[in-house]
């Protein structure tokens, strides 16, 4: 009788692992509504920008390097991929190509910002930065185009470093057996993240870079 109800008692460890998934997965997703939010808003007051200045936005627009924003588009999407591909891995632990495919990925959010430095530094050098002396020179869309210029991507950088910052404590989770096979909510967390990150900038690369 005794063997019996042991073995209908339910396991609460495995309960309280559930909830807390559930409840990390919900706050994520509510933070990631609000991030929503935020870039739509900008992207509501660049439209509405672009509408006032369109010739400003324009000449703004072919200031910047098109082949330069593809290259970071095309890095963004194969870093989503490998971090789906680093969560599969470890579903099927398989723990080193998992870290390998999260290692592809830091690499590719890294090459991401390094353009963005290089892309920045040209701007600068040339003078196109708050303030700067050539900016001055330009009409008020122009300028207005570049403060948002500015304000979003830098954002998004800023968004891209807490990303690989959130991927990397996931790394050392998996190397530490913290998360494995069964247990990988926080990683999937984190892919959720990134891929918000890739998907802002799937918007703003058209707006920023294509639309003359």
């Amino acid at each position: 009788m005794s063997q019996t109800n042991e073995n209908t008692q339910p396991d609460y460890h495995v309960v309280h692992i559930h909830r807390d998934d559930f409840g990390s997965k919900m706050g994520l997703w509510l933070f990631l509504f609000t991030e929503i939010l935020l870039f739509g808003g900008l992207f509501i007051l660049y439209a509405a920008y672009r509408f006032i200045y369109p010739d400003g936005f324009a000449a703004a627009a072919s200031e910047l390097d098109v082949l330069l924003g593809a290259v970071n588009t095309v890095i963004l999407l194969t870093s989503s991929l490998t971090v789906v591909l680093g969560i599969v891995a470890l579903q099927k632990n398989n723990k080193k190509l998992s870290l390998f495919f999260l290692w592809v990925t830091v690499i590719c959010g890294l090459l991401f910002l390094v353009n963005k430095y290089f892309e920045w530094g040209a701007k600068f050098h040339h003078g196109i930065y708050p303030k700067g002396p050539a900016l001055q020179e330009m009409s008020e869309g122009e300028t207005m185009y570049f403060g948002l210029y500015y304000v979003m991507t830098g954002l998004h950088a800023l968004h891209i470093v807490v990303g690989l910052i959130f991927i990397g404590v996931v790394m050392w989770q998996i190397k530490k057996d913290v998360l494995t096979s069964t247990n990988f909510q926080r990683m999937e967390n984190a892919g959720l993240y990134w891929h918000l990150v890739d998907i802002i900038w799937i918007f703003l690369f058209p707006l920023l870079y294509l639309i003359h």
